[in-house]
């Protein structure tokens, strides 16, 4: 029979503690003086400065101060991690204004290149055939020689009525006759 241990391996054995990341949503159990206290930073904050209230009510200043305390210390907590989600904040914010002003330092130098090429006298010319991107037009097409004149047409014979003509000898299946 095989141990848990080597069933579990390639796993993550750590599955039950918690990792870096945000602090400020991430679940806290914490021990306190009188019981266990359970919820996000600002939750634990919350509930130890109730008991700290209710301490100094009651009129015990022992048990006051170490509810100070504990709610002092997720105070810090939360204080470091929100301070530590600005700072990466401001870092991505400067990185995206350095982004936006190498774009617009870009835009206005191709805007640039534009303005000279269409100013300079040496491109006003313009080009010819499948370079130029445009369409060919019959006036801009190089002169070919002239197309042969047509052959006028001879003239439709006139359709008479069926019941006008004598039947020819031909099938009357609805067939055109065969011209000439």
């Amino acid at each position: 029979m095989r141990s848990s241990k080597s069933r579990s391996r390639g796993k993550n054995r750590n599955n039950n503690r918690p990792s870096g990341g945000n602090i400020i949503n991430r679940v806290f159990d914490s021990n306190g003086p009188d019981s266990k206290v359970r919820g996000t930073p600002q939750q634990i904050i919350d509930k130890y400065n109730q008991l700290h209230r209710d301490a100094q009510l009651s009129g015990d200043r022992v048990a006051a101060e170490n509810c100070a305390q504990h709610a002092e210390h997720y105070t810090r907590m939360l204080a470091e991690a929100q301070r530590e989600i600005d700072a990466k904040r401001d870092e991505q914010e400067e990185q995206n204004r350095q982004r936006q002003a190498e774009r617009d330092r870009e835009r206005a130098e191709r805007l640039k290149a534009q303005e000279a090429a269409a100013n300079d006298p040496a491109n006003m010319e313009q080009p010819r055939g499948e370079d130029a991107g445009l369409v060919e037009t019959p006036e801009a097409a190089p002169q070919q020689d002239a197309p042969k004149p047509r052959r006028p047409r001879k003239p439709r014979q006139p359709k008479a009525d069926k019941a006008d003509q004598p039947d020819q000898g031909g099938s009357d299946d609805g067939a055109p006759e065969a011209a000439e």
